[in-house]
């Protein structure tokens, strides 16, 4: 269907480059994580499974797209190493803005993941040159999921806070992202899926801070993100020739699953499956934390992530969504064009 899947983002689709920057905290390299995935193995991916980066692959018949940090590490042993299958740059913690990584001391900021695709650009411009790159990457699709670890940052920041109102804060994450996207397209992207920001406020730590229940800020200013988002897609649609997007509503697709959970399998729409104390939300999933009998009944699967049945859901919604999740075509249609 496509040739390679360049990905972008932040922990949602990360599938291991925060294993490799030694600083980091955010790591899911430790026991619980990883307990549903081919041979119980913890990865770095932030599920009990697969995230939503290895759903995308499988529904495009590709295997997933390897972390940068780990393809480097073999190319400096002398293993030959292309990047023409396909790579990831997502990094938990990540952000569009440099600075939302403050909470986990080291990630890679999306500015840092595209100067790493520019690197791969160049690097695969000598593998077979500039006009059969040029072909190969206008096939390939360019996923990019970030935006809530801005959100996030922002709502834990009294200083952000005081700088700027909120919808000042998501214009300017819309207008950041825009300036990522477009060095994307000035080395040869064409084929976007672009998600938006979810229902942040009905996080299991968000709802510990509201007894239990949403967050109404936190959801209203994702939604209005969202707003923002979209109309930057069309403009940038507009100015520029041969993009080709598909928009996911992962809002909508998460209200599903929060307002009829029993349709969709699930029991438990509040409480994470892996953590500690109330809701399960006091604490990261650790090696020590309780782990839910079930995990196929929750939708969270810690303080923020989706369960790899959460997340098999929202991809089955990107590829083959309907208007109500996917604007203005679905992935499947965005492969096809």
């Amino acid at each position: 269907m496509v040739p390679a899947v360049y990905v972008f983002g932040d922990s949602l689709v990360d599938v291991g480059n925060n294993n490799y920057l030694t600083l980091s905290i955010a790591k899911a390299n430790h026991r619980h994580y990883g307990i549903d995935f081919p041979n119980r193995t913890p990865t770095g991916r932030f599920s009990n499974g697969k995230n939503a980066a290895d759903f995308i692959a499988e529904k495009l018949g590709l295997a997933t797209s390897p972390p940068y940090l780990s393809l480097v590490s073999k190319a400096n042993k002398n293993n030959n190493v292309s990047f023409m299958d396909g790579v990831s740059f997502a990094s938990a913690g990540a952000g569009i803005f440099d600075g939302t990584d403050e909470r986990y001391r080291q990630s890679i900021p999306l500015t840092k993941q595209v100067d790493y695709y520019s690197l791969v650009h160049e690097q695969m411009t000598r593998e077979v040159g500039a006009a059969a790159l040029q072909k190969h990457l206008s096939k390939s699709i360019f996923a990019v999921v970030i935006g809530s670890n801005d959100l996030f940052g922002y709502f834990d920041s009294s200083d952000l806070r005081k700088k700027n109102t909120p919808q000042q804060y998501v214009d300017f994450m819309a207008f950041s992202l825009k300036v990522q996207l477009q060095r994307l397209y000035d080395h040869g992207a064409r084929k976007f899926e672009i998600t938006g920001v979810g229902a942040l406020g009905c996080c299991p730590t968000f709802r510990l801070k509201n007894k239990t229940e949403c967050v109404i800020e936190a959801n209203y200013w994702s939604v209005k993100y969202n707003e923002v988002l979209q109309s930057m897609l069309k403009e940038w649609q507009s100015a520029n020739g041969g993009i080709i997007y598909s928009y996911f509503d992962t809002y909508a697709a998460i209200s599903d699953l929060i307002q009829s959970p029993a349709s969709y399998g699930f029991a438990d729409v509040k409480a994470a499956c892996c953590g500690l104390g109330e809701l399960n939300a006091r604490a990261p999933c650790l090696p020590v934390s309780n782990l839910c009998p079930n995990r196929q009944d929750h939708v969270f699967w810690d303080q923020f992530h989706p369960t790899e049945a959460a997340s098999r859901i929202f991809v089955e919604r990107i590829f083959d969504g309907s208007s109500s999740y996917t604007s203005p075509i679905n992935m499947r249609q965005l492969v096809a064009a």
